[in-house]
């Protein structure tokens, strides 16, 4: 009431008053209609962002999608990338333009590459051998910190050339189980054919000829049966595959997950230990044993154990062949002179060893006839002894 008898109407919304009912009711009316177009602004703008946030979802995971095919295609060969001699002449032509190699060289490496394509033989210029002898040597005269160490036999190193780096570990690492059985006459008879280490195609040639004995179909239908012109990258199953093809006995022994604190795998050194000191027991520091090395695989790259120290503290130390490491640098543990500092490229400590799983194929004599027919035959589904 205004004191001279005018009744007044507060708006509930905005305290405005109205003399008039219906003006207050048109009033409040506007309020509701701009309420609701608001909310259904806001509705609108909620749906609208979420649709927006599903696309770039759906976008993300698609292009996810993609580069994750494009990675299986490069680790099994499919991409049309060339292979081992394409990238060799490519890589030795990037040389000469940068200016590091004369086109004479270029010649050269090119007619000496064709004659050990043609040929199926490795040509050895990344090869460093002697290592373990040296290795034996300096352990014999080293007194500081290690109680035990068991080596080996003979292994000669290969590292990648300019015709598989980036992809070609897997086959440097057959080469160099391969040079050890090479050197053991227990296995004269299974590699009676191969005198020469073979190149990496011709490795590609001789897994594939596993393939068509039976072996691992599975695991050969990830590459179409194809790995010759091909850079794929080939793993444990194709180490075994291949071995087993030749009469060789061994085993894949699967660390599918960590066994120790902080992701690191103490059962893996614990199996190597017992591989490398089972009929090799006894007092002395240094044992240069009758065993081949050990092919060690993981995700994305492998090695090739060669031995094991213990040192005084009981720690366990891998040492490991890498082929990703240079001749040059694998060299400087032949000098007479070492001070061990070299060591530092071989040596693995359990902290050192953190990937999620890791595969062993660890060569264990010979197979009969009948022995390779049934392992064939089990292949069809390639079993691992699993750890833990």
């Amino acid at each position: 009431d205004t004191g001279n008898g005018e009744q007044l109407y507060e708006c509930p919304v905005c305290s405005l008053t109205c003399t008039n009912i219906q003006i207050l009711e048109e009033h409040v009316d506007l309020h509701l209609e701009e309420q609701n177009f608001s909310e259904g602004t806001d509705l609108e703008l909620a749906q609208r962002l979420q649709t927006e946030e599903d696309k770039w979802q759906r976008s993300e995971e698609e292009k996810r999608e993609r580069e994750e095919f494009k990675k299986l295609q490069r680790q099994y060969g499919l991409d049309n990338s060339g292979d081992y001699k394409q990238q060799f002449l490519k890589n030795m032509e990037r040389e000469v333009d940068k200016g590091r190699m004369q086109p004479f060289d270029y010649h050269k490496s090119k007619a000496d590459m064709m004659e050990c394509l043609a040929f199926g033989i490795d040509d050895g210029k990344t090869k460093t051998s002697g290592v373990i002898e040296a290795l034996c040597k300096y352990y014999q005269d080293e007194n500081k910190d290690v109680r035990h160490v068991w080596l080996s036999t003979g292994v000669d190193h290969f590292h990648s050339s300019l015709g598989d780096r980036g992809w070609g570990c897997g086959y440097r690492n057959f080469q160099m189980l391969l040079s050890s059985l090479l050197q053991n006459s227990l296995y004269n008879d299974c590699l009676r054919d191969i005198t020469l280490i073979p190149s990496v195609p011709k490795i590609q040639s001789m897994i594939e000829d596993a393939w068509r004995e039976g072996f691992d179909p599975h695991g050969a239908s990830h590459f179409n049966n194809r790995l010759h012109g091909s850079k794929a990258w080939i793993g444990a199953c194709e180490i075994y595959s291949l071995l087993t093809s030749l009469r060789i006995k061994c085993q894949i022994i699967d660390f599918h997950k960590p066994t120790g604190p902080m992701g690191t795998h103490p059962r893996l050194f614990e199996w190597v230990l017992r591989y490398y000191s089972t009929d090799n027991e006894g007092g002395t520091k240094v044992v240069c044993t009758s065993k081949p090395p050990i092919y060690l695989q993981h995700q994305g790259h492998s090695h090739t154990v060669v031995g094991i120290e213990e040192k005084k503290n009981k720690i366990l130390c891998l040492l490991l062949f890498d082929p990703g490491c240079p001749a040059q640098e694998m060299q400087k543990l032949l000098k007479q002179n070492s001070d061990g500092t070299s060591l530092k490229l071989l040596r693995k400590f359990v902290g050192s060893l953190k990937e999620k799983q890791y595969q062993i194929v660890a060569v264990d004599g010979v197979l009969s006839l009948e022995e390779k027919a049934a392992r064939c035959h089990a292949s069809q589904v390639l079993m691992s002894e699993k750890i833990p």
